[in-house]
């Protein structure tokens, strides 16, 4: 009966201190919505992220960085698709996200297309390629390539890499993919436009009608939002907390990004550390950084580091979140190898408050905010989630596709490491 009662008073004490999952879904869903333009480049919509986060850190209270300014502006290039995005093969219509995608670096274009299927062997045949481009050109009866890679091995389609991108640059293309569209940020323009199609939906011989309008911005203003939460002790170690608010924005009027696991859910826990930490001081300087075009190559983390709004030696460590929507198997802890001291403590703080289902060590990588920091000599771990969800960069990383299973338990993990650090 003892057991029985302590373990409620724990579970009663973890929810009273880290129950903030309203607010977390709140945040999300708010990000998600079609107001914020899938917080990309097309209507501005990451800086109507930025705004909102903002006025989210001026609602808890916590400060800007320095010079009572919360953003740190930068610029960037990138190409958009603000307009029509109407694709028709034949007498059927295809939707957006869902049957084609225009490639991130494709140009607009407004006619009909008449593509070729090139078979893989005269793709990897230079001399049979450069012919029916030449053709092309030269005003044969198609204007377009489509090229099918469908049950080709890994080692073929390693000598593909990259040829669709190459021959956009000359002539239309169709790329014919039989796996989930991944979208992404073009940060250039091709001469010509390049369209990728599910398989399930391609017809050879029908033809096409193309109304694609592309817009390539140059120096696109953007920015970061920077919080501070200072302890009283001056002698005191910063610590960061970071994630990006920035998503992939629009393709056309009618289509767009969510991103619901990455990056709003990110975004949606850093705002909640924040809350808990100015609810529950803590020892150590504490900043908030959400990040934008980390999408775009990790633009702004890059900006940071070279435009630091502190010293960054005075940084004692940094914790980025990144796709934080699930966790129903557990959390990938990324530089795990690098810090293994900070990294075995987060397992033992799993394993005594027996938290996640696992905390899984990874070595290096280059694929998040962290990255920049740690080029720097700045101690860092970017964390991500785990589970069943597997939508990333496409238009089904929905809010309604979350299920926070485990927030509680990884909002506990983290703070109880701030505790122990």
């Amino acid at each position: 009966m003892h057991k029985l009662f302590l373990f409620l008073l724990i579970g009663l004490i973890r929810f009273s201190a880290f129950g903030q999952i309203e607010e977390v879904r709140r945040i999300t869903q708010t990000l998600c919505s079609p107001e914020f333009h899938g917080r990309g480049y097309v209507n501005k919509g990451d800086s109507i992220a930025a705004s909102f986060i903002v006025e989210e850190f001026k609602k808890l209270g916590i400060k800007p960085l320095k010079r009572k300014k919360y953003l740190q502006p930068f610029q960037l290039d990138v190409n958009t698709f603000p307009g029509k995005m109407n694709v028709a093969m034949g007498d059927k219509s295809l939707k957006p996200g869902v049957h084609f995608l225009v490639a991130p670096e494709s140009c607009g274009y407004q006619g009909k297309w008449k593509p070729k299927l090139i078979p893989v062997s005269t793709a990897l045949n230079q001399e049979l390629l450069l012919n029916e481009i030449r053709q092309i050109k030269s005003g044969s009866n198609y204007n377009c390539l489509a090229f099918n890679f469908k049950g080709i091995g890994k080692d073929t389609l390693k000598q593909l890499a990259g040829l669709t991108d190459q021959v956009a640059e000359i002539v239309p293309v169709i790329e014919i993919v039989n796996s989930k569209f991944t979208w992404s940020v073009g940060r250039s323009q091709c001469k010509n436009a390049f369209i990728q199609v599910q398989d399930s939906v391609f017809q050879d011989g029908k033809e096409w009608n193309i109304n694609i309008e592309s817009k390539f911005i140059q120096n696109y203003h953007s920015q970061n939002v920077v919080a501070f939460l200072p302890t009283k002790n001056k002698k005191a170690k910063t610590l960061v907390f970071s994630a990006h608010y920035d998503h992939l924005g629009q393709m056309g009027t009618n289509t767009y990004f969510p991103g619901g696991n990455d990056n709003a859910s990110g975004t949606a826990m850093l705002l909640s550390m924040a809350k808990y930490f100015k609810e529950h001081p803590s020892n150590y300087n504490l900043v908030f950084i959400a990040f934008a075009g980390e999408e775009a190559g990790l633009v702004g983390s890059k900006y940071f580091v070279e435009h630091p709004m502190m010293k960054l030696d005075k940084i004692s460590f940094l914790i980025n979140l990144d796709i934080m929507g699930s966790g129903e198997e557990g959390i990938t802890v990324v530089n795990a190898t690098q810090y293994e001291k900070e990294f075995e403590t987060l397992q033992k703080i799993n394993e005594e408050n027996h938290l996640l289902a696992q905390v899984k060590k990874r070595g290096p990588t280059q694929n998040s905010d962290h990255y920049w920091f740690t080029t720097k000599g700045v101690p860092a771990f970017f964390i991500y989630t785990m589970g069943p969800n597997k939508n990333y960069h496409d238009i089904f990383d929905t809010y309604e596709a979350l299920s926070f299973k485990e927030y509680d338990d990884i909002t506990t993990l983290l703070v109880k490491f701030v505790e122990k650090f």
